[in-house]
C-alpha cells in the first residue's frame, strides 16, 4: 500500500490524497484548512472510516481527526444529566466510557461503537426505537472550521442555518472540531433476544414499537424466521446481570463472528447451500435475556467484513415492503446468507436527516465482502423507492441530488448554506457531487 493510500473499513472505497493530517488542536486544524484553501486544494476529514460510500474520499488533503479527541467539558442540568462538549475525533466507545464514569450516558446509540462521534454525527447515525431520534437530534451546539479556516460556533439560538445544515452535514459544510451533546442520567437496559416467526413478528408490530423503548429484529431471508430485540430502560443503580462470560462468547464471538465468517466463506463457493443454511441457523437460536450499562447492550462486535445499505421508510410501509423484498428474493436466483435488519425512529426536524417529517422503519441489508452485492442491492433499492425510501447517507447507494431532492423539505435550504459558507467546495467530492449536486 501507497503512504498516502487510504480505504474504509468495509473496503469500498480507496482514497490516495497529496498529504495525510493528523492536526492535533483546533487551531492547527484552522490553520491547515485556511492554508489548503489558498493552495486551491480539497480537503476532507475522516473519523474512523466506517462509511460505506466515498464521503471522506479526496485526492488532497485528508484530515485525520485521531488526535482531536476526549470531553472538554461538562455543564450538569436540573434533571441529572449535563450538556457534554467532546473533541470531533473521540470514539464513541471511549465516549461512553467516560460518560459512564460522569454518571451519563446518550441519550441513544447505534450497534456499533467503533466510529468516531463527528463522523457518526455527519452521515446520520441511529440507533433504534419509535421515541427517540438519530444521533443528530442529541446535538446542542456545534464548533465548525469553515473554508477559510475560520472557527465558528453555531446553535439554534447563534448562527442557526449553520447549526441546522451541521449537525448532520456530511462534511461538506466545513470540518465539525468540536460538538455539544444532550446527555442523560446513565441507566441500563433490559434485553430480552427470542427467536420468532416473521408473520407473529409482524402481527405485533405497532404494539412493540409503541411499548418497547428500544425495538428491532433481524430477519432470515429464505425463511419466515426472525430474531427479536426488546430493551427497556432501567435506572442506573440496577445491578447488573450480564450474559455468563462462556455464553457471551460462543454467542458473540464464537457464532456471531468465527462461524459467521466461515458460513459466508462455504456460501460465496456454494450460494445455492444459504436458505438451507439460513433455515438451520434461524431455528438453532435460543433467547437470552440480560440486564448492563445501556451502551453495552446497544453495541455488539462486528468482525465479519460485508457491503451495507440502508433505507429509512415510513413505519407504516414496512410490512409490504419486506413482503416485497421476500418475493423479489423467492424468485430471483439471488440467495442472502446475511440477516435483514429492521429498526426504528422517531420524527425528527434534521433538514438532512432520513427520519426528517415522519416515524421511520429502517431496513438495513448487507452481503458478504467477497460476493456480489449489486443485483440484491439495486433491488431493494428499486422497492424502497417505491414508498419514498430514503438513503443512509453512510451507507452504499446510487441516488442523486435530482431524485433526492423530491424526498427532502429543506434539501434546498441545506445547498443555499452549503452555497454560503463552501462556494468554492473546498469541502466537495465525488460523492457529494453526487448526492447534493455541483
Amino acid at each position: 500500500m501507497a503512504q498516502n493510500t487510504w480505504r474504509n473499513w468495509a473496503g469500498t472505497e480507496t482514497a490516495n490524497p497529496q498529504h495525510i493530517a493528523t492536526p492535533r488542536s483546533v487551531e492547527e486544524l484552522s490553520a491547515l484548512v485556511a492554508g489548503a484553501a489558498r493552495q486551491g486544494q480539497s480537503v476532507k476529514a475522516v473519523g474512523a472510516g466506517h462509511s460505506f460510500t466515498g464521503v471522506a474520499v479526496t485526492d488532497g488533503i485528508l484530515v485525520s481527526l485521531d488526535a482531536l479527541t476526549g470531553v472538554d467539558s461538562v455543564i450538569p442540568d436540573e434533571e441529572g444529566g449535563a450538556l457534554v462538549t467532546v473533541f470531533a475525533g473521540t470514539r464513541l466507545r471511549a465516549l461512553n466510557e467516560q460518560l459512564w464514569e460522569l454518571g451519563l450516558a446518550m441519550i441513544n446509540l447505534g450497534d456499533i461503537d467503533v466510529q468516531s462521534f463527528a463522523g457518526a454525527l455527519s452521515t446520520g447515525t441511529h440507533g433504534t426505537g419509535a421515541g427517540f431520534g438519530g444521533l443528530a437530534t442529541q446535538v446542542a451546539a456545534l464548533q465548525i472550521v469553515l473554508a477559510d479556516g475560520s472557527v465558528v460556533d453555531c446553535s439554534p439560538t447563534h448562527n442557526p442555518e449553520l447549526f441546522e445544515a451541521g449537525r448532520l452535514g456530511l462534511g461538506a459544510i466545513g470540518i465539525i472540531s468540536k460538538a455539544t451533546i444532550r446527555c442523560v442520567p446513565k441507566y441500563m437496559l433490559h434485553a430480552v433476544e427470542a427467536p420468532e416467526s416473521l408473520d407473529a413478528t409482524l402481527d405485533r408490530l405497532d404494539h412493540d414499537r409503541d411499548t418497547v423503548d428500544h425495538f428491532e429484529f433481524y430477519w432470515f431471508p429464505h425463511t419466515r424466521r426472525v430474531l427479536t430485540k426488546r430493551n427497556t430502560r432501567l435506572s442506573g443503580d440496577i445491578p447488573p446481570s450480564p450474559i455468563h462470560p462462556v455464553r457471551a462468547y460462543i454467542d458473540d464471538e464464537l457464532l456471531s463472528n468465527l462461524v459467521f465468517e466461515g458460513i459466508n466463506r462455504v456460501a460465496t463457493l456454494a450460494p445455492s447451500a444459504i436458505p438451507r443454511i439460513n433455515r438451520v441457523s434461524s431455528r438453532a437460536l435460543s433467547a437470552r435475556e440480560f440486564t448492563d450499562r445501556s451502551y453495552r447492550v446497544f453495541a455488539s462486535e462486528r468482525r465479519v467484513r460485508f457491503r451495507e445499505m440502508e433505507y429509512a421508510i415510513p413505519a407504516e410501509a414496512l410490512p409490504e415492503t419486506l413482503a416485497s423484498i421476500d418475493r423479489w428474493v423467492e424468485k430471483s436466483d439471488f440467495t442472502v446468507a446475511f440477516p435483514v435488519e429492521i429498526r426504528f425512529a422517531a420524527a425528527d426536524d434534521v433538514w438532512l436527516s432520513t427520519a426528517n417529517g415522519r416515524d421511520t422503519a429502517y431496513i438495513a441489508v448487507h452481503q458478504y465482502h467477497r460476493r456480489d452485492h449489486e443485483p440484491y442491492f439495486s433491488a431493494v433499492e428499486a422497492i424502497a423507492r417505491e414508498v419514498d425510501g430514503r438513503p443512509h447517507w453512510g451507507k452504499m447507494n446510487s441516488r442523486t441530488a435530482d431524485d433526492l431532492r423530491p424526498t427532502y423539505p429543506n434539501f434546498d435550504e441545506f445547498i443555499a448554506v452549503r452555497d454560503k459558507y463552501d462556494p468554492e467546495r473546498v469541502f466537495g467530492n465525488a460523492y457529494l457531487r453526487q448526492v447534493l449536486g455541483n
